[in-house]
């Protein structure tokens, strides 16, 4: 069995891998956080699976490149930058592993919530800034009581549902929006359902976004759910840039609308920095001054969830190809039967 890692990131040469898997032969294409991984034209033609590690690079691989792969796989939960469409016309699986950093993302983005409302990314920032003369309870702006405020959740998967039950440990009351989620979910775990976005918006004091990037979700926090909101809010995300609509958050941030914003994701990564929020963010600006949290794409991150992700792609590979067994796929919909 032999797997093409492309976009392969980490320092070692797949040590851990290696390891738990012997029978299997790992080839490491490695790329850098600038530069896409180039494949060898005649070793892609060799390998039974590959795998793509790469969060940066959202081309995704080209499924004629790899003739004889039986399995493709995005080393992480998004499969925007896997061709779905490509692979399942050739009748080829395409899986991610969405099963790890559910609780890393889910505690970041309380984290990002709590950073705002709490002042802990305020409160030491002001005391470097001016010392003893910020030594002062009102520095952060956008304190608030948890208990009985409301949390909004779009999308309800496995690290919206971590969130919401964090959330709720706060006293939060949880609302959730999710037009794919089967019914009766909202009855079996006691947090609220509603059934459109706008809704969400007008009632939520923190909206916490958690669904896959795809057409439809693409730009879905814009200037219509941004002006039905409640104003006040708080918006974090940590699921993928492009569902926000980043000009329609910086308009509806200026207005007051939405009070402070997370952003583990941006748009494009690395982050515009020349985009008129991040700027004005980056410079201080008395407008979003302590009001805007930005955060590198790290909210998976921790060493024990890089751990479950490097095995749990191998395995969703050695799952297909030793035992038959289909797991994680995304693109079921273009298989043949």
């Amino acid at each position: 069995m032999k797997i093409y890692c492309v976009n392969w990131q980490a320092a070692d040469e797949a040590e851990l891998e290696r390891k738990h898997y012997p029978d299997i032969e790992l080839i490491l294409a490695r790329s850098t956080n600038d530069t896409a991984a180039t494949l060898d034209a005649e070793t892609a033609k060799t390998v039974d699976a590959v795998i793509n590690y790469s969060p940066a690079h959202n081309v995704p691989l080209p499924p004629t490149a790899f003739p004889n792969a039986r399995i493709a796989v995005r080393s992480g939960v998004g499969f925007d930058n896997i061709d779905t469409v490509g692979w399942g016309a050739r009748n080829i699986p395409a899986c991610n592993v969405p099963d790890y950093g559910t609780t890393e993302v889910a505690d970041h983005a309380i984290a990002l919530m709590l950073a705002l409302t709490r002042g802990s990314y305020t409160y030491p920032n002001t005391l470097v800034a001016g010392g003893a003369e910020n030594w002062h309870f009102n520095q952060a702006p956008l304190i608030r009581r948890h208990k009985n405020a409301t949390f909004g959740i779009v999308g309800l998967g496995r690290i919206g549902l971590a969130a919401a039950r964090r959330a709720a440990a706060f006293d939060m009351k949880v609302v959730f929006y999710d037009p794919h989620l089967l019914s009766g979910v909202d009855l079996s775990t006691g947090y609220e359902r509603v059934h459109s976005l706008n809704e969400l918006m007008s009632r939520a004091d923190v909206v916490s976004v958690h669904a896959p990037l795809s057409n439809e979700t693409r730009g879905l926090l814009g200037a219509e759910a941004f002006a039905a909101a409640k104003p006040g809010l708080i918006v974090v995300n940590t699921a993928r840039g492009p569902i926000i609509d980043v000009s329609a958050l910086e308009a509806a941030m200026q207005k007051g609308t939405v009070v402070g914003a997370g952003l583990d994701v941006l748009p494009n990564e690395p982050g515009d920095l020349e985009h008129p929020l991040i700027k004005a963010w980056r410079a201080g600006e008395d407008w979003i001054k302590n009001r805007l949290i930005v955060t590198p794409h790290a909210a998976f991150y921790s060493p024990a969830s890089m751990v479950d992700l490097r095995l749990k792609s191998i395995e969703v590979v050695h799952a297909y190809l030793a035992e038959g067994r289909l797991t994680n796929c995304v693109n079921r919909e273009y298989l043949k039967r």
